[in-house]
């Protein structure tokens, strides 16, 4: 009976391993199914906007999720591990570039001590090469701008993550499927629809779509409400959890390394959540003392008068203030 789960897992491992971004291109496809369904139910309302911006988005979400794959395939684990620690940066670059977006010390300090704590428990071997190398640069591009575009698109159109994930779905899932074949077929040299799906294999396969949903939607949903920097924190924090769990539960190999690795990440997570909610805090309590200020202001005429604000007549004309009215003071 043990032989037998042991081979039906490395079966189910061998499919995933040969068919990823295919695999990928499922989940998308079960997931807008599963919206749908919600939609039809009334659990959230449909809202189009821009289908350029939304045609734009899912193919470039699909694009960099093949990228990844791709990446994965032509390097090193260590290296793709490095791949993976670059988005956080990137995404700052770009996100202060481009958006006028300010990180301050404090929180680039413990991005910072963040990824040198995630680089030292999972980076191991780094082999380079020039086709794996372009490849890591294009998927960190990619990503970086498919998520910030996660949430810039949010908040630009007013949708919520689960209109957005159901509108961009499709685009995602066709662009993989289309592609998945032929990328999954360049990495492992055999044809994905030749595997042999045995019902263990198909029962997993279905199983995978279900968590699916739930994953698509926590991620559009995490980077919709916070930012595709603190998506990326979770992530890391999800590697080291998944280190720690492997050692615990499977028993697999654990080093000084790993340990003081993950140690050191999670004092960086801990010290960004620190300072993000200390910022939240000062934000909110400079936006609520503005706040009396600028009511005190409207309600004061000579303040008024010096920003230039006056009263409307009926006819929608703007009049001065009496007490600042010159032409009045001058013919009385």
């Amino acid at each position: 009976m043990e032989f037998h789960s042991l081979s039906v897992c490395n079966h189910l491992l061998l499919y995933i391993e040969l068919t990823a971004t295919t695999l990928t291109s499922w989940h998308l496809l079960v997931t807008f199914c599963s919206l749908h369904v919600a939609l039809w139910m009334k659990f959230f309302e449909h809202k189009p906007f821009d289908p350029r911006a939304v045609l734009g988005f899912g193919v470039l979400n699909g694009i960099s999720i093949g990228l990844l794959n791709l990446s994965l395939g032509f390097n090193s684990v260590g290296f793709y591990q490095m791949t993976k620690l670059a988005i956080i940066p990137c995404t700052v670059v770009l996100e202060t570039i481009f958006f006028r977006k300010m990180f301050s010390r404090k929180i680039q300090f413990s991005l910072v001590i963040l990824l040198l704590g995630v680089g030292i428990a999972t980076v191991t071997d780094l082999q380079l090469n020039m086709l794996g190398s372009v490849l890591s640069l294009l998927a960190v591009i990619t990503t970086c701008v498919a998520q910030i575009m996660t949430n810039t698109i949010q908040k630009k159109y007013k949708v919520s993550s689960t209109q957005l994930l159901y509108q961009s779905c499709p685009y995602q899932a066709i662009t993989l499927f289309v592609t998945g074949p032929f990328l999954d077929g360049l990495l492992t040299n055999q044809n994905v629809f030749a595997f042999k799906y045995t019902s263990q294999v198909v029962f997993f396969i279905v199983l995978s779509c279900l968590i699916s949903v739930s994953v698509n939607f926590s991620t559009f949903l995490v980077i919709g409400k916070t930012s595709p920097v603190t998506y990326q924190v979770l992530g890391h924090l999800k590697t080291c959890l998944v280190l720690a769990f492997g050692y615990l539960l499977l028993k697999d190999a654990f080093s000084w390394r790993n340990i003081l690795g993950i140690l050191v990440a999670v004092i960086g997570m801990v010290l960004y959540s620190y300072y993000c909610t200390l910022e939240t805090q000062q934000k909110a309590t400079e936006t609520s003392t503005q706040l009396p200020q600028m009511d005190e202001n409207e309600k004061d005429p000579l303040v008024s008068a010096e920003n230039g604000s006056g009263l409307i007549s009926d006819n929608g004309v703007q009049k001065q203030d009496p007490v600042w009215n010159s032409n009045k003071d001058f013919q009385a």
